[in-house]
């Protein structure tokens, strides 16, 4: 049996790490991109996604081979979007970005997609695009001061974590609830197979 490929995370975030290893992947190393994610002028939701993904991944790649450290690597990137038709939501940072999002997402369905990138270790690239559609239920001020209180929408792609409290307030989901976390399993465990990437024992077992 071959060894397990090493993969190289382009993040940072906690969420996209135990992912990963749900799948049965433990990250070699991590090594967070910074990338302006501003959206370029009319930019689609599913665009930015997809170029953000593939920044991350390309920047980290580039990053390794400077230092002669591509060989038998595999370089991962990803990036989650929320929007509302083709309006952004902000990746909260302050009280307020995260009430007006949760506001705008209250009683309607939205969309979050999320890009991934994988970068082979001879720099082919590689990219798949999640979508899905989440419906949210009316929010009370309760609902929205409690989650408010909570913390958990800092930082998030249109201020909440499914993972969270703010599970209680879907109503319907259609596509994939790893996407909507940050990082969809199905398709990055294609892309990587798809690249001759080698999962270890415990990977292989889950996908039986």
């Amino acid at each position: 049996m071959k060894a397990p490929s090493a993969l190289v995370l382009a993040s940072a975030s906690p969420r996209r790490l135990e992912l990963l290893q749900q799948a049965g992947i433990e990250p070699e190393r991590l090594l967070p991109s910074d990338v302006d994610e501003t959206p370029e002028r009319s930019e689609h939701p599913r665009h930015l996604a997809r170029r953000l993904a593939r920044l991350k991944a390309l920047k980290a790649y580039e990053a390794l081979k400077g230092r002669g450290e591509t060989p038998g690597r595999f370089t991962l990137g990803a990036d989650t979007v929320v929007a509302v038709g083709r309006q952004i939501l902000p990746k909260a940072e302050i009280e307020d970005e995260a009430i007006e999002s949760l506001r705008l997402l209250s009683g309607r369905t939205h969309r979050v997609f999320t890009g991934v990138c994988v970068v082979s270790p001879n720099g082919r690239v590689r990219e798949k695009l999640s979508e899905t559609r989440v419906r949210f239920k009316r929010l009370s001020r309760d609902d929205l001061s409690r989650y408010i209180d909570s913390g958990e929408w800092q930082g998030k792609a249109g201020g909440y974590a499914i993972q969270g409290l703010a599970g209680a307030f879907v109503v319907r989901l259609i596509g994939s609830y790893t996407g909507v976390v940050g990082l969809p399993l199905y398709e990055t465990l294609a892309l990587l197979q798809g690249e001759g990437f080698v999962l270890g024992p415990l990977a292989a077992d889950a996908s039986v």
